[in-house]
């Protein structure tokens, strides 16, 4: 058996699993590992400019590609700490993500040594697995045990502390003989598929929720196979966008108190059975639950058994992975279809695309400064079939969610349930590393950019080219309009006059200023005429440079994005569109 560092092995491990992607900051504690790295060559690694900006940029790369690991390197103490944003923002949404962390030599634990923390202890919550691997013959059993949990049941991060004494320890090891373990997925029977097809086909108005679970699977194109076959026309939750294309005719609208659409909510309570597959039933996608399950029927298919029954009780709930569930579902629905027994639900899908055909949002404004709406408008007509969406929080996403069209799995990649400020720019830049060659356009508010910007120069170092549409209305927008109720607009503007950059207007932080120093290129627009011309423009830029581009819009300070508290209580503050001129990039033509 061949004899190595106990790092060297963990390096040949990370290759056999195919995590070869690291994104991370080398330091005295980790620097064992580094030196593996550097040795065997196998692993690619992008320097960070902050740890949590490192972590984002792995978990970003996890999301971009079926079977992707992004890797997360940090040293001992702080680098820990602070990839906890990132391990919770991973651990919310069920993306697999591997961080690595040294730790001081193991007789130093306990004893208050320099950046000596118990990091296991302080990832547990947002983890599938947080361990300090205490003895070195340990280590390749921890690496192939983490692996195993971050791709069974439901996905998620795991983090591995390595004492430095660990790392430099020697250990009998033979990689020829490592497998990684087997991933085993829960599935649903047969019985169980015909007893949700039987309660679906006993419904007027069916409906199928499409949670993100179906991509973590690869199932979507299996998704969409059974709609058609079914004749049912489908929800994505905001997880779930892109398993079914936009302009599908099956394709009934998003639901939600926030990232939703007019029509998706209608059909919603119109509808009376729903089977939600690989979904978690989310409180800004329900709203209330009176509101959300009265008059209708649920199944719930979920890979994790505590999900089912966890926001309310289902008519029937069924523990499975996705694709595993729709390739019962599917088998049972080609039956049926064969031997003529399945409903016709030709009138209540007419009734469907009527309503997306007549309940849609204006987006058509002329206004200087410029409203965000327009601003969509023109990345619907600027950026193709093709674009990969990148966003995290705020107004802009929601009304991005509201008014953008996406038109593939994992071509909209978002923080859902943690939705941490500043994870846009080191997120998209994962995901560039994810799509090399794609088309990958991130958009945030100027609040979420400011975050952490100085992983622009990530970018820039290593040549990850993409767009960055910042809005910028000098505020913190979806927090100013959250205290309208409060009656206060109180710690929520960030404008200011800039001594060193006056035609910022008062906007405050000179973005472009910024972006060029850290090596990127940026276009400043106020005038929505140009906003056509300041994308081409970027993409110009982008092919030439190879670097980050941003086109920072100056947005008019306040405007109000709908939303509400319930499904049918959602407040519309701008005008709808009542001909085709008023959303003339709606997904499909404004009917008369």
């Amino acid at each position: 058996m061949p004899l190595m560092r106990t790092v060297d092995a963990a390096v040949l491990i990370m290759e056999k699993e195919g995590a070869t992607e690291a994104f991370g900051l080398p330091g005295a504690a980790i620097n064992p590992l580094y030196a593996a790295m550097r040795a065997h060559g196998g692993i690619r690694h992008t320097l960070a400019r902050h740890v949590e900006g490192a972590s984002h940029m792995a978990d970003g790369y996890s999301r971009a590609a079926d079977g992707n690991i992004g890797v997360c390197l940090g040293t001992s103490g702080p680098a820990g700490t602070d990839m906890i944003t990132g391990l919770y923002a991973a651990f919310a949404d069920s993306i697999p993500m591997l961080c690595i962390t040294g730790q001081a030599p193991v007789a130093k634990l306990h004893k208050e040594d320099f950046q000596a923390v118990d990091i296991a202890s302080i990832a547990a919550p947002v983890t599938k697995l947080a361990v300090t691997i205490l003895e070195p013959a340990q280590l390749p059993g921890t690496f192939q045990k983490a692996f195993a949990l971050m791709r069974s049941g439901r996905p998620g991060p795991v983090l591995l502390d390595l004492p430095f004494d660990v790392q430099m320890a020697t250990i009998e090891f033979d990689i020829d003989l490592y497998e990684p373990l087997p991933v085993s997925t829960p599935r649903a029977s047969r019985k169980q598929a015909e007893r949700a097809l039987d309660m679906l086909t006993a419904s007027a108005r069916p409906l199928i929720v499409a949670g993100g679970g179906i991509i973590n699977a690869g199932a979507s194109s299996k998704l969409v196979e059974l709609a058609e076959l079914l004749d049912v026309p489908v929800v994505p939750t905001l997880m779930g966008w892109g398993i079914i294309p936009d302009d599908h005719p099956l394709m009934a609208g998003m639901v939600g108190l926030q990232t939703s659409h007019r029509y998706g909510n209608a059909t919603m309570l119109a509808a009376d059975f729903v089977i939600g597959i690989g979904n978690r039933w989310a409180n800004r996608h329900t709203g209330g639950l009176d509101t959300y399950t009265a008059g209708r029927k649920f199944v719930h298919i979920d890979i994790e058994p505590t999900q089912i029954g966890r926001v309310f009780a289902p008519d029937l709930g069924i523990v499975s992975d996705a694709g595993a569930a729709l390739d019962v579902l599917l088998d049972v629905a080609r039956e049926r279809k064969a031997a003529g027994r399945l409903p016709d639900y030709g009138q209540w899908v007419a009734q469907c695309a009527h309503r997306k055909g007549t309940m849609q949002r204006k987006t058509n404004f002329d206004a200087v400064p410029i409203k965000p709406q327009r601003v969509y408008q023109e990345m619907d007509s600027a950026f193709g079939r093709d674009t990969t969406y990148v966003s995290t929080i705020g107004l802009s996403q929601i009304a991005g969610a509201q008014l953008l069209h996406v038109f593939g799995p994992r071509k909209w990649i978002n923080a859902g349930q943690a939705g941490p400020l500043g994870w846009t720019v080191p997120a998209a830049l994962g995901v560039v590393r994810g799509k090399p060659g794609e088309q990958v356009v991130a958009l945030s508010g100027d609040y979420d950019f400011q975050f952490m910007i100085e992983e622009l120069a990530v970018g820039a170092q290593f040549n990850l080219p993409y767009i960055h549409v910042v809005v910028n209305n000098s505020y913190l927008g979806l927090i100013r309009q959250s205290q309208r109720g409060f009656e206060m607009d109180y710690h929520v503007s960030l404008a200011f006059d800039n001594i060193n950059s006056p035609e910022t207007h008062g906007y405050g932080v000179d973005h472009v200023k910024v972006a060029e120093g850290l090596g990127c290129r940026a276009v400043r627009v106020d005038d929505p005429a140009q906003l056509g011309a300041a994308f081409a423009q970027a993409k110009e830029l982008m092919a030439e440079h190879r670097v980050p581009v941003i086109v920072e819009v100056i947005l008019e300070r306040v405007t109000n994005i709908s939303m509400g508290t319930e499904l049918d209580n959602v407040t519309e503050f701008e005008d709808l569109a009542q001909t085709g001129a008023d959303a003339p990039m709606a997904i499909v033509a404004l009917l008369d």
